[in-house]
């Protein structure tokens, strides 16, 4: 066996071996209990996690059926409702939302039917009231000339007739009366004829018509 000088490795590396000494690679004893007290926390996590998912999977199972016990039948105790806030999942259920409420209509207004102006209506005017004035004398609407007579006309006879002509409350000639002559009885008596021919507005009284008498003359001239 050859000799080994004792200051070299092999010579330092064998009394630390033979005398129980750690190797060098391995970790410390703290990282060790550290490690395990880990591996003891996640399997105790694991366990009550196992076995509240096995509580948890209770909940769903289907009830048995009835059983008998001397004769007599038991109803199925009802399936218990899940607790408020709990789904079948195990998850919280979701608020719900209120509804939105519709916008606001505002309710249709009543409206009054059209109103159309009447045609205008063409009333006849009312006459005026006529205005009736006292009248004391009548008044001669109508007087045609009398004819002059041939024989006074070859004898060559002219001169005026003065009549009083009576008129009646329609306006015509009454009695007439010979006031003053022409000298003529041919005059005389055409001039009488005319006047029976003659109209006349009659007089008025308090807005009445009444007879009245006028004196009229009778001119003839060749």
């Amino acid at each position: 066996m050859p000799d080994v000088e004792p200051d070299s490795p092999m010579q330092d590396a064998t009394p630390e071996i033979r005398s129980g000494a750690r190797p060098a690679w391995l970790p410390p004893r703290t990282a060790l209990l550290v490690a395990a007290l880990a591996f003891v926390a996640g399997l105790l996590i694991f366990v009550a996690l196992w076995l509240d998912q096995r509580d948890s999977n209770n909940f769903y199972r289907s009830i048995e059926a009835p059983r008998s016990v001397a004769g007599q039948v038991f109803d199925p105790l009802p399936v218990p409702l899940p607790a408020e806030g709990d789904t079948a999942s195990g998850m919280d259920a979701p608020e719900p939302q209120p509804a939105e409420a519709p916008p606001y209509q505002a309710p249709p207004m009543a409206t009054a039917p059209p109103i159309y102006p009447s045609p205008p209506v063409n009333l006849p005017a009312e006459p005026a009231p006529a205005v009736v004035v006292d009248r004391f004398a009548p008044q001669l609407t109508f007087s045609p000339p009398p004819r002059y007579p041939r024989d006074a006309r070859r004898r060559g006879e002219s001169g005026t007739v003065l009549l009083r002509v009576h008129v009646t409350r329609n306006g015509d000639a009454g009695a007439i009366e010979l006031v003053q002559g022409s000298g003529s009885r041919s005059l005389d008596r055409a001039a009488i004829e005319a006047a029976h021919r003659w109209r006349f507005e009659p007089a008025v009284r308090n807005g009445e018509p009444v007879e009245s008498s006028l004196q009229i003359p009778v001119e003839f001239a060749l």
